[in-house]
């Protein structure tokens, strides 16, 4: 096995999104534009909101890329303008193809909304290969039992996609990408093999380094992460199949050139993504 080395770290900063609730981001940013296949990474809270104070993302469109929304507390409501509706707690994952276009809504659950709580969660927009952002769109949404995680001595992987130890994630996706949780108790190390040549990134967010999003070399076959600190430290582990081609992208459409963004825009002026159906 040949260790990866860490080459960029980027500190997330923190903007206001949706309809008005604040994310921790790493990229994109000035910095840095995306990390192939990989278009945003937003880390949604953690905040404690109060009664009536939850603010969502209502209906906005997308094209060509897929968006992903992983819960740590807290629940979201979503419905898209192909039909499709559902609700993710605590430790569920929604993975939505975006493809060809769609009307999509992400909003609190209406108990949060009503009784207030605590609200934490991420969500990654993975890039479609060119051959396939005009697929039609499909909804891909996992409860918490249905994520499979490995477990040793207090050290938890929960795997979303990919595999890790021989156990695969429920999720298909469209080009190899590899989505981890690791919670890494004080004083351990683990190590995550990792295709040759694959892009591999990681986001801490809780312990020594939160906030932090470390890229990783494209050389090797593993990455490890050790936690020296005092206290466990929570990571998201993403890697993937850098696609290499073109990016147009505007707001929430994701092409490869500018005049499919042009297509996009008056699609959706037009109509042509539907509505969502309530």
């Amino acid at each position: 096995m040949s260790e990866r080395t860490v080459v960029a770290t980027v500190e997330a900063h923190r903007q206001l999104e949706g309809a008005g609730f604040e994310v921790r981001r790493p990229f994109p940013s000035p910095r840095l534009s995306l990390v192939d296949p990989f278009l945003l990474l937003d880390e949604m809270g953690p905040v404690e909101v109060e009664p009536g104070q939850a603010k969502g993302a209502p209906d906005h469109p997308h094209r060509g890329f897929e968006t992903v929304t992983y819960m740590i507390s807290g629940a979201s409501e979503h419905e898209d303008s192909a039909g499709n509706a559902g609700r993710i707690g605590p430790g569920a994952v929604q993975w939505m193809t975006a493809g060809s276009g769609v009307i999509h809504s992400e909003m609190p659950a209406r108990e949060l909304n009503a009784d207030g709580g605590r609200m934490h969660g991420f969500q990654l927009w993975v890039n479609l290969p060119a051959a396939q952002k005009m697929i039609a769109p499909r909804y891909q949404e996992f409860a918490a039992g249905q994520i499979p995680k490995v477990s040793d001595d207090g050290l938890v992987v929960r795997i979303i996609a990919g595999s890790f130890g021989g156990v695969a994630g429920p999720v298909e996706t469209h080009s190899p990408v590899t989505y981890l949780h690791v919670s890494l108790p004080s004083g351990r190390e683990i190590r995550v093999d990792v295709a040759e040549g694959e892009t591999a990134m990681v986001y801490t967010f809780a312990g020594d380094g939160d906030g932090t999003l470390r890229i990783y070399d494209t050389e090797g076959d593993e990455i490890v992460l050790a936690n020296s600190g005092s206290e466990p430290s929570e990571h998201l582990v993403l890697a993937g199949q850098a696609l290499r081609e073109p990016v147009a992208r505007y707001g929430p459409f994701v092409m490869n050139t500018s005049q499919e963004i042009e297509t996009a825009i008056s699609d959706f002026q037009s109509g042509r993504f539907g509505a969502i159906a309530r």
